[in-house]
């Protein structure tokens, strides 16, 4: 595996591959790599004929309070899991490299209505910083193909939307949630949880079950998600919102299902235990109306 840290090496090494007629793959990442990681990876190699990753732990998508200068940088560990799972090369430029005028100096992508809900609701600018900093890599690599996970599936379908509105010649594909035995879906922040917190941490995924097989019952979205938010509070949560929306859009479903859109749903959570902010989500297929 290559590693490479300067944009000019980069745009070298991809433009031979194209230049050979070879189909790359992108994998974005900020690093502290775990299995769910490299189950992109092995996602890219099935879909590519060179699969590259990056690691840039990316300063426009945190907040004035929240985690960018204790977030784990673990380069080296993360070098070693990547080679030893295939990829081809790693990209992990500094933060001048990136962003050369300085982040206030950057120019930002904003992708309207889906950035502004749900997490982007608690975490204002999160999403442009993601949308920026995803574009910036698209342009770099220039990969046929990138993967991302669908844990955070708000991020998927921002990036998607991005992806058309800017006319990026790149196919996203969203890779299944990698979970732990136990149901929890992997994080690099799950490393903020204590030992206690940890046994609390599945219920998250639970309750995201109970839900769906409430929605599939006929219960109606609002009551699904006040029992949902109610429930995660007594296991000891704080949480930040628990949603029903549609998949291909996240809209508000409609009361009465009336097109495969409302049928196709999605229910959606965040919450906080301890230091550590959890998101999860999970599908729901309702019956489709009658004809």
């Amino acid at each position: 595996m290559e590693r490479i840290e300067r944009l000019q090496r980069l745009r070298e090494r991809c433009g031979e591959w194209r230049q050979a007629g070879l189909r790359v793959a992108l994998v974005p990442t900020m690093g502290h790599l775990h299995a769910g990681h490299l189950a992109l990876i092995r996602e890219a190699s099935a879909r590519a004929d060179r699969t590259s990753a990056s690691v840039f732990v990316n300063p426009l998508q945190f907040g004035a309070d929240e985690d960018f200068s204790h977030y784990p940088r673990t380069l080296e560990h993360d070098s070693d899991m990547l080679r030893d799972a295939g990829c081809d090369l790693l990209f992990a430029p500094s933060e001048a490299e990136v962003y050369p005028r300085g982040r206030e100096g950057q120019s930002v992508i904003e992708v309207p209505g889906l950035c502004d809900q749900l997490c982007g609701a608690s975490r204002p600018g999160h999403f442009r910083g993601v949308a920026t900093v995803v574009a910036k890599l698209l342009n770099m690599v220039q990969p046929e193909v990138a993967i991302f996970g669908e844990k955070d599936f708000q991020q998927l379908l921002i990036i998607r939307r991005m992806v058309e509105d800017l006319n990026l010649p790149v196919e996203i594909v969203g890779a299944p949630i990698v979970r732990e035995l136990d149901g929890l879906a992997m994080s690099s922040r799950n490393r903020y949880l204590s030992a206690a917190e940890r046994e609390i941490a599945p219920q998250l995924h639970a309750n995201l079950v109970a839900a769906a097989a409430r929605l599939r019952a006929g219960v109606d979205c609002a009551a699904v998600e006040h029992e949902a938010e109610q429930a995660l509070a007594a296991a000891g949560f704080e949480p930040d919102y628990v949603s029903v929306r549609r998949r291909s859009d996240l809209a508000q479903p409609a009361p009465a299902p009336g097109t495969p859109d409302d049928c196709a749903l999605i229910v959606l959570a965040a919450a906080w235990l301890g230091r550590a902010r959890l998101i999860d989500n999970l599908a729901c297929d309702l019956d489709a109306p009658l004809a």
